[in-house]
């Protein structure tokens, strides 16, 4: 079953609305509704926020928010980081996959977006896996790493039914090869997909690798992750087209209900279209929405635009509608 929205941003001339934030019980204040721009300014904010993000300009140090304790653990000589919430009684468990084309670490960004996603979904635990990368470690290096963290959740007792694993762009990849890769193995898999901006082709030949080369700023042209994606050191000697790395390809059969979110600026805009009718061709269910005018990944690298916290909104209402 296909279930297809497109949300509209609001454009209301050059005119700024201030975030009300709210408090939730878990300790993380968020957002009701991010900042609000009419086109040309919200572009001209992007670029700017763009720049800020590649130079290191006004990054903020992670903070645990109360009511949340972290522990690290080490699994199959990888670190995984555990944040509960010590306040919940809930059972559900997000996993997150970072992204990073592969070849770039855990974040601290990264880690405050799943702490927000965590409560919107109303989850206890956070596991945040911190994979291998490329070029040292090629294919299927993130894969065993990702494995061995979802099994340690299961011996740990964590139900896979309680698990909502959620991926941005190479974590996206991520999730699904780890998806596959239990299907494929007779596995327990996790309740539910979340795909932010995926990356589910390899090759470079789709459309909107051209026609948003320009217009995505966070992963087209001139900015510093576009070689990796170009020339994906992750492949190691598999051709690009390889279906265990081009998801497109893949057969999708049996995969639980997911939810894909894509940005209309962003140069993997065509291939997560394509990544979405295969799915649906497969029997998969699948919510896919795309976000007018937003580069690659927005949700992590623009958290404080309106499109963003929608997004996370929408990740919240998704695990909170299939649970």
């Amino acid at each position: 079953m296909l279930h297809k929205k497109v949300l509209k941003i609001s454009a209301i001339g050059a005119c700024l609305i201030a975030m009300n934030l709210t408090a939730s019980a878990e300790g993380l204040y968020l957002p009701q509704h991010g900042l609000i721009l009419d086109r040309q300014a919200q572009q001209q904010y992007i670029e700017r926020a763009a720049g800020d993000l590649f130079t290191g300009r006004n990054q903020k140090p992670f903070v645990l928010p109360d009511g949340w304790q972290r522990q690290d653990v080490t699994v199959s000589g990888i670190v995984v980081e555990k944040y509960t919430n010590e306040e919940s009684s809930s059972d559900k468990v997000l996993l997150q996959l970072h992204g990073g084309g592969y070849v770039l670490g855990m974040s601290d960004g990264h880690r405050i977006m799943a702490l927000k996603q965590a409560a919107l979904m109303g989850a206890k635990e956070v596991y945040c896996v911190n994979y291998r990368l490329a070029p040292d470690h090629v294919y299927p290096a993130a894969l065993d790493d990702v494995g061995a963290a979802y099994d340690y959740l299961l011996n740990s007792g964590v139900k896979a039914e309680n698990i909502v694993l959620v991926g941005d762009s190479a974590g996206g990849n991520l999730v699904v090869a780890l998806t596959l890769y239990l299907r494929d193995h007779q596995k327990a898999l996790p309740r539910l997909l979340v795909l932010q901006s995926p990356w589910t082709d390899f090759s470079t030949t789709l459309a909107s690798r051209t026609y948003n080369d320009r217009k995505d700023k966070i992963l087209g042209r001139g900015t510093p992750l576009n070689k990796a994606v170009k020339e994906p050191s992750y492949a190691g000697t598999l051709s690009l087209s390889d279906p265990r790395l081009s998801l497109i390809h893949a057969d999708l059969k049996g995969l639980p209900p997911m939810l894909i979110q894509t940005g209309g600026h962003e140069i993997f805009l065509t291939e997560n279209q394509k990544f979405m009718e295969k799915a649906v061709d497969d029997g998969v269910e699948v919510t896919m929405t795309v976000y007018p005018d937003m580069p690659h990944d927005f949700a992590l690298c623009l958290p404080d635009l309106d499109a963003s916290v929608a997004s996370l909104q929408e990740i919240g209402t998704f695990a909170q509608r299939h649970f």
